[in-house]
């Protein structure tokens, strides 16, 4: 062990004998405040003694901090409430864009086949329960017109819109 061990269990040791041995009975004089005397002032001008702090009586909580839900010190007063949410966005109105063009709608037809007759082809085409054998110029159901039958590829008119589609017809035979 080394000295402050030493010195650390004397302590444990008279706190323990002090604790055994110590006097148990609690102390019956009460000690009374002291008077002090005011320290003369060290500057020029003496200033008399303070007088006898009195306690004031209690004032209502209304004159003193206002009425339920009044903000202290009036409309200004001294208190007023802080919202630190930032402001919201400013919305810009802005147009919405043009809507798109109208394009025609996807081709209802299934390709069936193609056969080559008189020097020209015809294209065997399938709609629903209707299957139409169609050559260039043909009009299907006044919604779709033929262009050109140049396989692998077969050019239709969508007529409303007057645009152009393609339907795969395979390559050549």
């Amino acid at each position: 062990m080394t000295p402050r061990h030493w010195l650390m269990l004397a302590g444990v040791l008279g706190a323990g004998a002090l604790l055994l041995f110590g006097e148990r009975q609690p102390v019956a004089d009460v000690a009374e405040a002291v008077e002090r005397a005011v320290a003369p002032a060290r500057h020029a001008a003496v200033k008399p003694p303070a007088a006898q702090p009195a306690i004031l009586a209690l004032l209502p909580r209304s004159e003193v901090a206002g009425e339920e839900g009044e903000t202290f010190g009036g409309t200004d007063g001294v208190f007023q409430s802080q919202d630190w949410t930032p402001p919201p966005p400013k919305v810009v109105a802005v147009a919405p864009p043009p809507p798109p063009p109208p394009t025609a709608p996807p081709l209802p037809f299934v390709y069936l086949g193609k056969a080559a007759a008189d020097g020209a082809w015809e294209v065997f085409l399938s709609r629903a329960d209707k299957t139409y054998i169609v050559r260039a110029n043909t009009v299907i159901d006044g919604a779709y017109k033929v262009v050109t039958i140049a396989p692998p590829v077969m050019t239709l008119t969508y007529l409303p819109l007057n645009q152009l589609q393609q339907l795969n017809i395979g390559v050549l035979e």
